[in-house]
């Protein structure tokens, strides 16, 4: 609990620089213990990492929602919410949720729900968890009990070179195989690949209000399997419909 008053000390610096942002990992599945660290007047940080959709136990539209609505229930009148979907520590979410399909499905939910979202690098080309041999493992932690996080940790596919184009020389990880294919300057030439919908998921928040800034409307009739929200801000109106089935709607 103590630590709340340097993190309002960290607030009151940074605030002196002007269009300033703190997010920080704050490990908490305690809704209320976790918006403490927005602070009682808004005066710690901004963006208190939000890791609930990475920690489900099940991928559904229900389980989904659920998190969704009790994270904006138990937010502060000024607090704003954010989203992360995959980091450094957990499994791909490609690899969590069951399909590519439902890859896109995740994506496409991070970047239209109320909240800034935040997009671990590599999750925007569908990446998956790569295998890697136990006697190439490097992560300390996984070293020591027998569960590597490497698998979230391999570099960025940006060409189909060696390396994929991450360096010169045999970096710290494996590259994944599907580099060969799975890469930034193959995927966006292809106006159905995975990156090219994130890029265009990102374009089209920036030039919505109702994306970036609008409030959260879930909707109640709609087909079972389905998680369908408005956002809305001013006279614009989305509407955001998830199919989380594998079937079609």
């Amino acid at each position: 609990p103590e630590v709340h008053k340097y993190m309002r000390r960290f607030r009151e610096i940074t605030d002196q620089y002007g269009d300033t942002t703190i997010v920080g990992e704050i490990w908490e599945d305690d809704l209320e213990k976790w918006t403490a660290y927005y602070g009682p007047e808004g005066d710690e940080l901004q963006l208190p990492f939000n890791f609930r959709l990475m920690q489900l136990k099940e991928w559904s539209e229900g389980v989904v929602r659920k998190s969704v609505e009790d994270l904006e229930a138990a937010l502060p009148e000024f607090a704003w919410p954010n989203y992360v979907l995959g980091n450094h520590d957990r499994k791909r979410p490609a690899s969590r949720v069951g399909s590519q399909a439902q890859a896109r499905v995740a994506q496409m939910l991070l970047l239209t729900l109320r909240g800034t979202p935040t997009l671990y690098q590599g999750d925007e080309l569908g990446m998956e968890e790569a295998v890697i041999p136990r006697d190439q493992w490097v992560d300390p932690w996984g070293i020591n009990l027998g569960i590597t996080r490497d698998g979230c940790r391999t570099p960025m596919q940006w060409d189909d070179s060696r390396y994929a184009g991450f360096s010169a020389v045999a970096p710290w990880l494996p590259v994944q195989a599907d580099s060969i294919w799975r890469n930034v300057a193959d995927m966006a030439k292809d106006p159905r690949s995975f990156l090219t919908m994130v890029r265009r998921l990102i374009h089209l928040r920036r030039q919505s209000p109702a994306l970036h800034a609008g409030e959260y409307y879930a909707l109640d009739t709609t087909p079972a399997g389905v998680y369908a929200y408005i956002r809305a801000h001013g006279s614009e109106r989305v509407l955001v419909a998830l199919n989380f089935t594998g079937e079609a709607k």
